[in-house]
Parts: structure tokens; C-alpha cells; sequence
């Protein structure tokens, strides 16, 4: 039975065979030898380039290590790793050298600015502890090694937290990943939906929780102005 869209029915074995080849394409990229070098520059460059999805291609990765057994777990989370410490590395620099002159470019009520002003909030109440937070937070991998940068964060604490941080966040990846395939072994295209889909839900859930705190945490009283306070004095 054929499959109706706008442009004219597509037969299921049409699709099988787009599936198919798809894999295919996939499984020869992920058995190369070249998967380990592309991954650690796209886990680097989405440290200073935060539009490269580091994230997607390590839970891709994860899902081919379960359902094929390449590439290896263990190399995927070690290359993702390294490359995100790489790159939050060139991020830091970047931030030290002319971090307060890309913030001075910045709209005060984007969402870009935001994020920095949040991340610089952090900082200042939980200290290195934020590069690990931050990492789970949409934009706030880019935002908080630019802010510790930028602040004169010691780049020896830098380099520990971000230790973490990196791994962190390659174990996760890998094993969100690695759960879908393991889910459907037969159909990595699936298990990739997955895993992505829990990766999302996980943020949404986060993101949740953050803006019901945000907003039942009390206000701030405005404070008075010395004119009404002699006023409030005179009467």
C-alpha cells in the first residue's frame, strides 16, 4: 500500500530502500577510521562555535556502538571528551581576551545576554562548579567559559572543573546514545530518535524546574528613595 504525500504516493519499498541507504551512508562514516578525528574537532568547535551539534553526533555515535559495536564506547567517550576540553580551553582564552568587548556588543534583553548575565550569576555564588552545571544547560557551555574567561577565573581551577565537566558530559552523551541502540538494534535510525528525545526531555524537564523556582523565589523589595524617606519622616 503506498504511503500518500504532496507530491505523489511513495511506495513502502521506496522508503525501505531511502532507510537503507541511509544507514548504510551512516555505517561507513561511523567504521572509518576518520569518525574519531571528525569527532574531536566537532566536540572542540562547539566550544566557541555553539551551533555545531557536538551533542548529536556523540549520542549518534553511542547508538552504532550498541546496536553494531563501532565504533567503541570507550574511544567515543574519551575523543568527546578531549575535544570539549579542547575546545572550552580556546573558549576561556577567547573569554580572557576580549570577553568583556563581545559582552559590551550584546543587546542587555537577548537571550545571548541573558544567559551570560545568568552564568556570571553563578559564578559568583557556586565558583568553578558552574562549568559543570552549565554544561546541561541550553547555550550555557559557550556562555559560562567565556564568563570565567572574561572574569579572571584562575585557569588552573578552570582546567579542573572543565575536567569534569567534559567528561561528564561525553559519559552521558555516549550512554544516551548507547541506551537507544541497545533499544533497537535493528534500526539505529530509531534508537537515535531515542536517544535524542531523552536528551531533550532531560533539558525540558530542567528547564522546568529552574523557571518554577525562579519564579516562586521571593522578590526583592524595592528600596526607598532618600526623598521618600524624608517624606515618610516629615509625616
Amino acid at each position: 500500500m503506498p504511503i500518500v504525500r504532496s507530491g505523489g504516493p511513495v511506495p513502502i519499498p521506496t522508503l525501505v530502500v531511502m532507510n537503507d541507504a541511509i544507514i548504510h551512508a551512516v555505517e561507513g562514516f561511523v567504521t572509518s577510521p576518520w569518525v574519531y578525528a571528525v569527532l574531536f574537532g566537532i566536540a572542540a568547535l562547539d566550544g566557541f562555535f555553539p551551533v555545531v551539534p557536538s551533542e548529536t553526533l556523540v549520542i549518534t555515535l553511542g547508538v552504532f556502538a550498541a546496536s553494531t559495536g563501532d565504533p567503541q564506547l570507550v574511544l567515543v567517550i574519551v575523543v568527546a571528551a578531549l575535544g570539549a576540553f579542547t575546545g572550552d580551553h580556546i573558549s576561556y582564552w577567547i573569554g580572557r581576551k576580549s570577553g568583556q568587548k563581545i559582552f559590551a556588543k550584546l543587546k542587555p534583553e537577548s537571550r545571548s545576554r541573558k544567559a551570560y548575565d545568568r552564568v556570571g550569576k553563578m559564578l559568583e555564588e557556586r565558583g568553578g562548579l558552574v562549568l559543570v552545571v552549565a554544561r546541561y544547560i541550553p547555550g550555557g557551555r559557550t556562555a559560562a567559559t567565556l564568563t570565567t574567561g572574561a572574569t579572571g577565573f584562575p585557569r588552573r581551577s578552570f582546567t579542573f572543573f572543565d575536567a569534569i565537566a567534559a567528561s561528564s558530559w561525553a559519559i552521558y552523551s555516549a550512554c544516551l546514545g548507547y541506551v537507544g541502540g541497545a533499544a533497537f538494534e535493528d534500526t539505529p535510525l530509531l534508537g537515535v530518535a531515542l536517544g535524542l528525545g531523552i536528551a531533550f526531555s532531560i533539558t525540558l524537564l530542567h528547564e522546568g524546574v529552574r523557571w518554577l523556582r525562579h519564579r516562586r523565589a521571593p522578590q526583592p523589595e524595592a528600596q526607598e528613595t532618600p526623598a521618600a524617606q524624608e517624606t515618610r519622616s516629615a509625616a
